[in-house]
């Protein structure tokens, strides 16, 4: 090439080539890599012919591979490359709310603290908050606690905590248990018009009535008598399924949910926050619609679930004179192979499956958080993929998985772990400091490696090389395959750095620590319980690790990222 060196073009070729597929998904292009290396060296115009080839030979390469290796492979040559431009991104937005007026808007949160706080939650959570801040409105956090059975002090907390992780923030907090004597009042206001009736029919009798569409018998005794049975059971003469009380509803309606519906019943169980105080509770239906009244509340933002139960909470509004307010629903939020439903949570923890609330393969927010899922992820999927329509949405993992990524990388340390390690042993090799980024782009420091004549690699790369195959260990050097001994591979160092073809391969030192890493999966297949749903990859980690607190999510490179869930544990997030 006359004065243009042939390895300066090629390195240039190489670099560029890395750099053009890193910003575009992993595919390069040639026409704009000739453009950089002749930039570079402007002599290379007068050989464009050879340096159209060396192109075309380091982009082949690069096209090769996948968009971890060609980072890791950048970092090394170019990690200045690394830096991306900020792009100008257009702000995604939730759809407007239906009559929404600005700094009038009331909005909840209402969590039943039956169990603990699932990604569903947190959804919905960030849902209210973001229109919260956009419409500069007002949210109450409520706690849906009216059946003494199923809520636990610990609940709350669950909630409370995972809304803040997830930066929801709200204005005000009550529990739907500190107004029993309120909806006491109301329901003493809808006996006297006759919007109330004592029903003594059995479960049996009474789910038989609203299949057929038929009244209750005692629909039709006078109102005395029914406040009368009213008192007796406030009193506490009644015992837990001697009388509920329903509603006056419509028995042949085509919607179920006002055939004659149970709005109040006898719980003779002690409640975490009010004890044995009150033996009447109201359904979930009646202290909705009076809460959602009482609290302001201008729009009601839930899952299509809950869609039929609209007109009866509608109702009893009405009935008491009280405003209905706007609902806006939308279908729940499922992940693949995940369940949410907390009865099946529990159903796998008891059946031994999972180990509790926070096992990294399940949906809930202890279990993301663990797993190294980010609060920020979250809130921009909801900007991105929800769509409040009511129609069935099954979402991926891998979309979540997506932004996460995004999330993490400018901000996440990178490490070297070998998965099933092999020895490497290296001939004549003299002790030294190998210094190594903790990031290829973000000025986080570096690591200092001491080294020797013995390192370990990742066991699935060692099974592929044999003698006389070459590659790079990655900031250290270049090694020939000169044999084997026993499992240890007999390699000899070689002058240079990275070249279009080399393999770059993470190592560790002699020494390094034994680590385990948990990967978990979908619990799932279809219907099918998926038994391979938690796996273990054992290993070698760099010294480094040591430093690492408890909850930080690294990268292992090559491996993907995870978090130090524990000494010499780790649970796997994400490639």
């Amino acid at each position: 090439m006359g004065t243009v060196s042939l390895e300066e073009v090629k390195r240039a070729a190489l670099k560029w080539a890395l750099k053009n597929a890193f910003d575009h998904d992993g595919k390069a292009q040639v026409g704009p890599v000739v453009s950089k290396v002749i930039a570079e060296i402007p002599a290379a115009k007068s050989v464009v012919s050879q340096v159209v080839e060396a192109v075309k030979e380091a982009v082949a390469w690069v096209n090769s591979l996948d968009l971890q290796t060609i980072e890791v492979s950048l970092s090394e040559i170019a990690p200045h490359l690394l830096a991306e431009k900020p792009r100008r991104e257009v702000e995604r937005q939730l759809p407007d709310l239906p009559a929404a007026i600005e700094g009038a808007v009331v909005l909840r949160l209402p969590p039943e603290p039956s169990g603990y706080m699932h990604l569903g939650h947190a959804f919905h959570g960030i849902i209210n908050y973001l229109y919260r801040e956009r419409y500069r409105g007002f949210l109450w956090l409520r706690f849906e606690d009216t059946n003494p059975r199923k809520v636990r002090a610990e609940y709350y907390d669950s909630y409370r905590e995972g809304y803040r992780w997830c930066g929801v923030k709200w204005d005000a907090e009550k529990n739907n248990s500190d107004d029993m004597e309120l909806y006491y009042e109301y329901a003493r206001r809808l006996f006297e018009g006759g919007h109330l009736y004592v029903c003594s029919c059995s479960k049996e009798e009474m789910a038989k009535q609203r299949s057929k569409g038929v009244a209750c018998s005692h629909r039709s005794m006078d109102t005395s008598w029914h406040l009368d049975k009213w008192d007796e059971m406030l009193s506490g003469a009644m015992s837990e399924g001697e009388a509920v009380v329903r509603f006056a509803g419509d028995p042949q309606s085509q919607n179920t949910a006002l055939r004659d519906p149970v709005l109040f019943r006898i719980v003779d169980h002690p409640h975490p926050l009010k004890g044995d105080r009150y033996i009447v509770w109201p359904t979930y239906d009646f202290a909705v619609a009076i809460q959602d009244a009482v609290c302001g509340v201008t729009h009601v933002l839930r899952t299509s679930e809950f869609m039929f139960r609209d007109a009866l909470q509608d109702a009893i509004r009405e009935r008491l004179g009280l405003k209905n307010p706007v609902y806006v629903e939308y279908s729940r939020f499922e992940f693949e192979g995940t369940p949410l439903s907390r009865r099946k949570i529990r159903e796998l923890i008891e059946r031994g499956v999972v180990e509790g609330w926070d096992d990294p393969r399940l949906g809930t927010v202890t279990s993301a958080r663990r797993r190294g899922i980010s609060p920020e992820a979250l809130k921009e999927f909801v900007k991105s993929y929800v769509a409040l329509t009511p129609s069935r949405k099954l979402y991926s993992w891998e979309l979540l998985y997506a932004i996460n990524r995004k999330i993490l990388d400018p901000k996440t340390p990178r490490l070297f772990f070998t998965p099933s390690p092999r020895k490497v042993i290296i001939r004549e090799a003299h002790r030294r400091l190998v210094t190594a980024p903790l990031h290829p782009s973000t000025d986080m420091g570096s690591r200092t490696i001491e080294v020797g004549e013995t390192v370990y690699i990742p066991g699935s790369d060692a099974e592929n090389l044999k003698p006389g195959d070459r590659f790079r260990l990655k900031y250290f050097v270049n090694l020939k395959v000169l044999g084997l001994d026993g499992d240890a591979l007999i390699c000899e160092a070689e002058e240079g750095g990275p070249e279009p073809g080399l393999q770059v391969i993470q190592w560790v030192p002699e020494g390094a620590s034994k680590l385990r890493v948990l990967i978990p999966d979908q619990l799932f297949r279809g219907e099918e319980l998926n038994t391979e749903s938690l796996k273990t990859v054992e290993g070698l980690v760099e010294p480094y690790e040591t430093k690492i607190a408890l909850g930080t999510v690294v990268q292992f490179e090559r491996f993907g990222y995870c978090v130090k869930d524990g000494p010499g544990l780790y649970i796997f997030t994400h490639r």
